[in-house]
């Protein structure tokens, strides 16, 4: 079993930025993808980045490319989230989520553990 746990969302103002994080504990494969989604109210859960475990290689969806940038620390089980110049827009529930790697890594389906999410808001 794997548990992965967010952390570092908040309240911040149009232009800002945060960091969120993604620690993963239990029974990890060097074949993981860890993945960041997001949720708005009444809106569909929408990918946002993916890093693999081995490579390193990562991965962005549309919202999030030349704002967003996703890291990993292998010694810390540890995947990062760095936002910057936030919007409105952004605001959601994020969501960290891990699996075997596939053949994409965009869907909820694509992966098997889920957190609980961390909540952004972005003030205009």
């Amino acid at each position: 079993q794997v548990q992965v746990v967010e952390s570092g969302g908040g309240l911040v103002q149009t232009g800002g930025s945060l960091r969120l994080s993604c620690a993963a504990s239990g029974r990890t494969f060097s074949s993981f993808v860890t993945g960041w989604f997001r949720q708005a109210p009444g809106k569909e859960r929408e990918f946002i980045a993916a890093v693999t475990w081995s490579g390193g290689d990562t991965y962005y969806g549309d919202s999030a490319k030349g704002r967003f940038t996703i890291s990993r620390d292998s010694a810390k089980n540890t995947v990062y989230l760095q936002m910057n110049n936030l919007k409105p827009e952004d605001t959601a529930i994020y969501y960290c989520a891990a699996g075997v790697q596939g053949d994409t890594i965009v869907r909820v389906s694509d992966y098997s553990y889920w957190g609980r999410g961390t909540q952004v808001t972005v003030s205009s």
